[in-house]
């Protein structure tokens, strides 16, 4: 099967950890030798690589085509614009790809667009599916049903690309529920969790991680952009009542500096490093060398780095929200806070530590949360849309 995967949540060279967790899913189903693909994943166009520009630098440093992994990657540029932008995207994203999708169809005659993210991406891949012929499949993965749809025009969008597209999959039940909830019909949604790259992230020597880290007392982790919704401070906040642990943050964003004001407000600087953006193969080492992950999110779909942390041996301590009590059903998987609060973030954590697990058992639980299920469901899925679509002609 050839598949044309589109998304702009995709890694580009100047941005290699974003939208990680799509080209990981693609990189295993690529891998079982059924399915071929070509990316088109589009970067939004930005006049200056000055790095005073922040993210914005990094949108226009992005090459506009790259291979990674084997994969050819396009990423075309699109527009977008301010206050009126969120309406118009999707009409702007599939006409700003349409010319770059023409030239990939020349070579490559894809069978089916593989879309990710609902909105603006999964509405543009029905716009363009109509105008290429093609059949389109859309993931959702968190935001794009579980916050976009509270804004009517948008809502109304996400449901008309609904009731064309092929197929649909959600990454946990829970994002099956709230799409569900817009009056999609149940049977047309396949639920695919993410699974974790198990030889990536695994037990590492514990000591000698502590040791490179400067690690002397027990310390907890959390990962996640410097975003209001990571909830970085709930945990900061925590620490004030857990006096023997400290914390490493890592990530970037806007936020960081609010943060680190307000750790020495709350007189806790001296207990919290900010260690910035850590490349994917380098997180290995923050989870094997930390005593617990927290995850204080105020929305989830499938939160990838619960898994990763389990894998690499660490349990979890995370907030009950979205499809994170889908991946934490098991004491040796870790705690879920019983409300989003520091009091019950620290109590979680005192939980945790009371009993804590045995890192070779939380190792051998995420251990059930390979790729190949999904990778399966997959293949099972675009095989039925195509044979349905030829019995058409």
């Amino acid at each position: 099967m050839k598949i044309l995967t589109f998304s702009t949540l995709f890694p580009n060279a100047a941005r290699p950890s974003h939208g990680i967790f799509v080209e990981t899913r693609l990189r295993h189903l690529l891998a079982s030798g059924q399915v071929e693909s070509r990316v088109v994943a589009p970067v939004p166009w930005f006049p200056s690589r000055n790095a005073w520009f922040g993210e914005y630098a990094a949108h226009a440093s992005a090459p506009h085509e790259e291979r990674r992994h084997g994969i050819q990657v396009l990423h075309p540029r699109h527009p977008v614009l301010p206050i009126i932008g969120m309406t118009l995207a999707p009409f702007l994203l599939a006409q700003s790809v349409k010319p770059v999708i023409e030239r990939v169809l020349a070579q490559y005659r894809f069978d089916l667009i593989d879309a990710h993210y609902f909105y603006p991406d999964g509405v543009a891949a029905i716009l363009l599916g109509r105008h290429f012929g093609k059949p389109v499949v859309i993931t959702a993965r968190g935001t794009d049903v579980n916050l976009i749809p509270r804004y009517r025009l948008p809502r109304a969008m996400i449901r008309w690309a609904a009731r064309h597209a092929a197929g649909m999959i959600t990454v946990c039940r829970a994002l099956k529920d709230d799409l569900v909830g817009l009056g999609v019909p149940s049977e047309r949604i396949k639920v695919l969790r993410n699974g974790v790259d198990l030889r990536l992230f695994r037990p590492t020597d514990r000591e000698a991680g502590r040791r490179s880290l400067g690690l002397g007392r027990k310390t907890l982790l959390s990962i996640g952009g410097l975003v209001p919704r990571k909830a970085h401070d709930l945990v900061i906040r925590a620490l004030t009542r857990l006096p023997e642990f400290d914390l490493i943050i890592v990530g970037d964003g806007p936020e960081r500096s609010a943060l680190v004001a307000l750790a020495h407000e709350l007189r806790v600087g001296d207990r919290v490093r900010f260690a910035g953006a850590v490349a994917q193969g380098e997180l290995r080492q923050y989870y094997g060398a930390a005593d617990a992950l927290i995850l204080a999110s105020s929305r989830e779909g499938w939160a990838n780095v619960l898994l990763e942390s389990m894998a690499c041996g660490t349990p979890v301590v995370a907030s009950n929200v979205g499809g994170t009590p889908e991946v934490v059903t098991a004491p040796e998987a870790g705690v879920l806070m019983a409300k989003r609060t520091p009091e019950a973030l620290a109590d979680a954590v005192q939980r945790l530590f009371e009993q804590y697990p045995d890192r070779g058992a939380t190792r051998r639980y995420a251990e059930g949360f390979s790729w190949a299920a999904t990778t399966a469901g997959q293949v099972e899925l675009f095989s039925n849309i195509l044979q349905a679509a030829d019995k058409r002609i």
